[in-house]
């Protein structure tokens, strides 16, 4: 697949895909959301060879969804903590996990709860104008308009 062309595809969904669609980074995604900043915990929670986790954190770190800081000079070590972008990648988390729930479910699988109120979290994609549920009303896709 050449990403390179599907980064600059006029699609969001595609371009989006590009990266996030790999399922290393969308868990690498999950743990920083979960708390977790430094390499060694990444590689525990995930199992993941180094050179795989290095190549993944990198990418989301040049895509703009983590940023590095360092946290220790002696020796040099950094953690990598979520971007505004990072965050906002939230909810297609939980959407993708609704979907999963769904579909892909069986056996027992992990809850998410809201920490305030102690409800289990139920993820809905709503459209922001209408307030209708994504996905129970007709779609119509229309490309941008030529240069």
């Amino acid at each position: 697949m050449n990403t390179e062309n599907i980064s600059s595809n006029p699609c969001p969904i595609a371009r989006s895909v590009a990266f996030a669609g790999d399922a290393w980074c969308l868990l690498i995604l999950r743990d920083a959301h979960s708390g977790l900043t430094r390499f060694d915990q990444f590689r525990k929670s995930l199992a993941i060879a180094p050179t795989i986790l290095t190549r993944r954190l990198a990418m989301l770190t040049e895509e703009g969804l983590l940023e590095k800081r360092r946290y220790s000079e002696h020796p040099p070590r950094e953690e990598y903590l979520l971007t505004e972008a990072g965050r906002d990648f939230l909810p297609v988390l939980f959407i993708i996990g609704a979907w999963g729930r769904k579909y892909r479910g069986g056996g027992k699988l992990v809850q998410f709860f809201d920490a305030e109120t102690g409800t289990e979290i139920k993820a809905v994609a709503i459209d922001e104008v209408t307030g209708a549920k994504i996905g129970t009303r007709p779609i119509r896709k229309v490309a941008p308009e030529a240069d």
